[in-house]
């Protein structure tokens, strides 16, 4: 019999424990049945799963955890369990949850069954080839060094502390190793791209399953589809009902702001951040500047640079203050291509969803060739009236030089990305994209931009773009704050009034 089978056999063997299903055999949604048979295929050692809060996570985390515990499907001895949480508490909810899964087996099972609770959370089963422990900890990685056990469940990895989250799962990891015991990873999406378990996910890698329920990203957040993909449960009475989800989506609609990227963190599963106070611009609200009715190139045009190296996207952005238009294209270069640059910053295809869009152009070898780029950039504005350009004056000599050898006859600004500039900058982006002076079309490029630009906040409330937390897709939404925010500049600038003439 195949050991996913076991796993299921046992865990329709048990009974609900509490509330209002209390006594009832617990059946499993289809997405749990589909987890179970990739987690516990034959080869694999590490089982991934991404759901919506509230989709079952922990009462499947602590059936696996007791089956595992009382041999329901392993004869290894003295078998080890690890339930590791962010906190104390968090581990001690799945822990309370296998306890009273334990109370519904069979009473010669139970009388095997030890429970303490002091000095540490653990459960004993006593065989012929114990004891078994199951044991919960914590996010430190020295409470996991010196184990080695056969089953570890990593409960809400995307919300772990990222120094000890990293520790402590090298410990278990390693541990693991010792017995050819196996991990599952159960969490809600974390914040970012790059966060650990994000990157379990989006990695491919010998031995691991990945399972995750996320929708498309820039979908409405009452988007009643993309609720349903983002927890697999509601069809079958497991979590939020669907009335229930579409209520707290109005709610956080209303609400805005940190309310609402909870929501689609937590109960759409989305990677944004939970608080939204150090993003530059959050995905809900640059949505609402992306529209089919564009306005016209009227007026004078301003030109947002952000020059990147080998590694990041170079950058221009077109604003036209006086209309609201905004333009943003993106360069990378071609070695490695898009494919291989995408897996490697985690994002799948989208570079290649970007290219195909005309969003994103591949120019130069391993570098984007400066002075070709920027001619590049210009020649998109040739029948345009240029205000000005802007760029970084960190990059100063190195933009100048180039913009005089492309041509440029348009004046230049150099603007810093330090608190002085860079809060002026962020303010006035932020404050024209609340009162809808900024329209563009359906974007990939500066919806992704937007999404991962976070900025850095000193004492007194000053913002400033922090490139070093981001990585890769954060200069398209760079050179857009550096052409809006000059645009308003200018639209603020009081209009001189000729005077009229005074006879002597």
């Amino acid at each position: 019999m195949k050991t996913s089978t076991k796993v299921k056999r046992f865990a329709k063997s048990l009974s609900v424990p509490t509330g209002r299903l209390a006594g009832e055999q617990i059946k499993l949604a289809p997405y749990q049945n589909k987890f179970i048979d990739g987690a516990y295929g034959p080869g694999i050692n590490v089982g991934v799963l991404s759901v919506g809060r509230g989709n079952g996570k922990s009462t499947l985390s602590a059936i696996l955890a007791l089956g595992e515990l009382v041999g329901a499907w392993s004869d290894a001895k003295e078998r080890e369990i690890l339930i590791a949480a962010k906190t104390q508490q968090q581990a001690q909810i799945c822990w309370h949850y296998v306890v009273s899964l334990s109370k519904t087996l069979p009473e010669d099972v139970q009388a095997a069954i030890t429970i303490r609770r002091q000095p540490r959370f653990e459960i004993q089963f006593d065989d012929e080839n114990g004891p078994h422990i199951l044991r919960a900890i914590s996010a430190d990685g020295k409470s996991a060094l010196g184990t080695s056990p056969t089953l570890a469940i990593l409960d809400e990895r995307g919300h772990w502390p990222l120094a000890q989250g990293d520790e402590l799962e090298a410990a278990l990891l390693t541990g693991l190793s010792k017995r050819d015991g196996k991990a599952l990873i159960i969490s809600t999406s974390a914040s970012n791209d790059m966060h650990p378990f994000s990157l379990w996910l989006d990695r491919e890698a010998p031995g691991v399953y990945r399972q995750e329920h996320r929708p498309e990203p820039g979908l409405p957040a009452d988007d009643v589809a993309s609720l349903i993909i983002a927890n697999p449960g509601t069809k079958y009475g497991i979590g939020p009902s669907l009335k229930r989800l579409k209520d707290d989506a109005a709610l956080a609609i209303e609400r805005g702001g940190s309310a609402l990227s909870r929501f689609r963190l937590l109960s759409r599963n989305e990677r944004v951040q939970e608080d939204n106070r150090d993003i530059l611009i959050s995905l809900d609200d640059w949505l609402k500047c992306e529209t089919d009715a564009l306005p016209p190139k009227s007026g004078p045009c301003v030109i947002g640079l952000d020059l990147g190296g080998s590694a990041s996207m170079s950058a221009a952005a077109y604003y036209w203050p006086e209309t609201g238009r905004l333009e943003c294209f993106g360069t990378f270069p071609s070695k490695p291509d898009l494919d291989a640059r995408g897996q490697s910053d985690a994002v799948g295809d989208l570079y290649c969803q970007m290219h195909q869009r005309r969003e994103l152009t591949v120019m130069g070898d391993r570098t984007v060739p400066i002075v070709d780029w920027l001619d590049s950039v210009l020649q998109r504005a040739v029948a345009e009236n240029v205000a000005c350009i802007v760029a970084d004056r960190f990059k100063q000599a190195e933009v100048g030089e180039a913009l005089d050898k492309a041509g440029n006859r348009a004046p230049v600004v150099w603007r810093g990305m330090g608190f002085k500039d860079g809060s002026e900058d962020v303010e006035r982006l932020r404050r024209y994209v609340f009162d809808g002076k900024v329209k563009s079309a359906e974007s990939y490029l500066l919806r992704h931009a937007f999404a991962e630009t976070v900025v850095m906040i000193d004492p007194a409330g000053n913002a400033k773009p922090a490139k070093g937390r981001s990585m890769g897709r954060i200069d398209a939404a760079c050179a857009a704050m550096l052409a809006v925010a000059q645009g308003a500049r200018m639209m603020s600038r009081p209009v001189k009034q000729g005077r009229a003439p005074v006879w002597v």
